[in-house]
């Protein structure tokens, strides 16, 4: 009997990205010549989508409903792949054959884990399909702030030839990086920062100073980071301990010419009171790619501010990442249907 897959696409990452891999897999290895690859395409657009995820981010899987398309596809499947499709509980009960679900991401949200272990599915994410990509966008959003790009190309657009910024550019070389958090995005970055960045600071209380020492990097306290630092970077994993852990305090320890750098999750950061400490001046600026909410509203205030640079959460939204993502996924269920013995 062949094992059957339903890959669910959408506009990140399509369906033929799983086809193309497992193509790959099952040349490699007779032994998952029976996998039966099928698909269905989530049919929204892309900014719709990722409006969607926002949702289940904070309010589970059942907060947006099951495509009709999806669960009219799974009633005979054994395992499920997607990206950001909702898995919540119209889908699993679709699917009476259903013993694994392995998502596109390291978050699963979009996924009723409780209901799902409940009948014994198995669930899975995929860890670092996206570190280079996001610590390469982190390494953008440095230089945009300290060298003023996105507002020196706004002011040409604009008709306009500004040479006066909010603060003096400075330069990586010249400078203290401090990065929160050791996961891959963060070992990424150091890796990409070693020939750019005078010193790096790392704090992590899970991680061995050993390994942060190996990478060229200086292990470093929690207000260490904020009080040394040029540019402070985020990368810690949203746990019920990180959840708005930094906040007004950390921002008053930083230095006024220091910047502050998101792109690991919203919820990490209270952001009122970065807001505060941006229109206040009292640090030199910050680089986002998340936010509370997502699309920003017209009349946010981050749209009015001269000292950020803002991005629109696509920080692991590349080529690269995304054939690496279906590469993981393909290879998670092979490795999950040898475990429960298939």
């Amino acid at each position: 009997m062949p094992f059957k897959v339903l890959a669910i696409g959408d506009k990140f990452i399509p369906a033929s990205y799983y086809q193309d891999q497992l193509k790959l897999l099952q040349a490699k290895h007779s032994e998952v010549s029976d996998i039966e690859l099928v698909t269905v395409e989530w049919n929204q657009d892309k900014f719709e989508q990722h409006r969607l995820q926002q949702i289940m981010e904070w309010e589970g899987a059942n907060a947006v409903e099951a495509p009709a398309e999806i669960v009219a596809a799974v009633s005979d499947v054994d395992a499920i792949c997607m990206h950001f499709a909702p898995i919540g509980n119209a889908v699993i009960e679709a699917a009476p054959k259903l013993s694994m679900i392995v998502a596109a991401r390291a978050g699963l949200e979009n996924v009723d884990q409780e209901f799902a272990s409940e009948q014994g599915i198995a669930v899975s994410g995929v860890a670092g399909r996206n570190a280079s990509a996001v610590a390469e966008l982190a390494i953008g959003l440095m230089l945009s702030e300290c060298r003023n790009i996105s507002r020196a190309d706004q002011s040409i657009k604009s008709g306009q030839w500004r040479k006066q910024f909010p603060v003096p550019m400075v330069e990586l070389g010249d400078s203290t990086i401090g990065v929160i958090g050791w996961g891959q995005v963060a070992q990424r970055l150091a890796e990409k920062l070693r020939g750019l960045a005078g010193r790096i600071l790392v704090h992590d209380p899970y991680a061995e100073n050993q390994d942060i020492e190996k990478a060229g990097a200086t292990p470093a306290s929690f207000d260490e980071i904020f009080t040394d630092s040029d540019f402070v970077h985020i990368m810690a994993r949203f746990t019920e301990e990180t959840e708005r852990f930094i906040g007004k305090k950390q921002f008053e320890m930083m230095k006024p010419t220091a910047y502050f750098i998101n792109t690991a999750r919203s919820r990490l950061v209270d952001y009122e009171a970065m807001l505060e400490a941006l229109q206040s001046e009292s640090i030199a600026g910050a680089g986002l790619d998340v936010f509370d909410d997502e699309p920003l509203a017209e009349d946010s205030p981050w749209r009015d501010l001269d000292n950020v640079t803002l991005t629109t959460h696509y920080g692991g939204d590349t080529i690269g990442t995304n054939t690496t993502s279906a590469r993981l996924v393909m290879e998670t269920i092979v490795n999950l249907r040898r475990t429960k013995g298939a």
